[in-house]
């Protein structure tokens, strides 16, 4: 079953198969977020006024630091996939676009190993 209209497959029109892909992961990343969002925002509620060895114990819990991770990496993964469309859709030059686009990429990567290093390192 495909998502392109009869006119749209007869002329070869699309994005190559990728279009119907990056959707479906953007609003998986989207569904997840949600109860992790909301795990998040209680979870920084609750630590309003905390001290910094009351806040590391509760990130030392196995299940908030699991939890944590999977926001961390949901939340980059969707952030990452958004960015996309905004760079594809405006960014017209070539060397400009495949630029930014690797700079998408690696800013994740790069705050996604800090992230998850301090948790790791919170954890053990």
């Amino acid at each position: 079953m495909s998502v392109q209209t009869p006119l749209a497959r007869v002329q070869g029109l699309g994005a190559a198969h990728s279009g119907t892909m990056h959707f479906w992961r953007q609003r998986i990343s989207a569904v997840a977020l949600v109860p992790l969002a909301i795990w998040f925002v209680c979870s920084a509620l609750a630590l309003i006024g905390a001290d910094r060895e009351m806040a590391a114990a509760f990130l030392a819990r196995p299940v908030n630091a699991i939890a944590m991770a999977l926001f961390v990496i949901a939340a980059l993964n969707h952030m990452v996939l958004g960015v996309r469309v905004v760079i594809e859709d405006y960014v017209h030059d070539e060397a400009p676009k495949i630029t930014l686009l690797i700079l998408n990429n690696f800013f994740a990567w790069i705050v996604g190993a800090a992230c998850l290093f301090a948790l790791v390192k919170i954890a053990i």
